[in-house]
């Protein structure tokens, strides 16, 4: 949770709330990613991409 805590105060102080929006995009791919590998929904994640 200190990651988190962190990366928001410095996403707030430098003004770089845009990136809020990727990051979570890439964490989210991340784990469809980790999630896919060696699953029953591989098949149906890989067709997305």
């Amino acid at each position: 949770m200190g990651f988190l805590s962190e990366l928001w105060a410095f996403l707030r102080v430098r003004k770089k709330l845009w990136l809020a929006p990727l990051i979570i995009v890439m964490v989210v791919l991340g784990g469809l990613l980790v999630l896919a590998q060696g699953s029953v929904i591989a098949p149906f994640i890989y067709t997305l991409f």
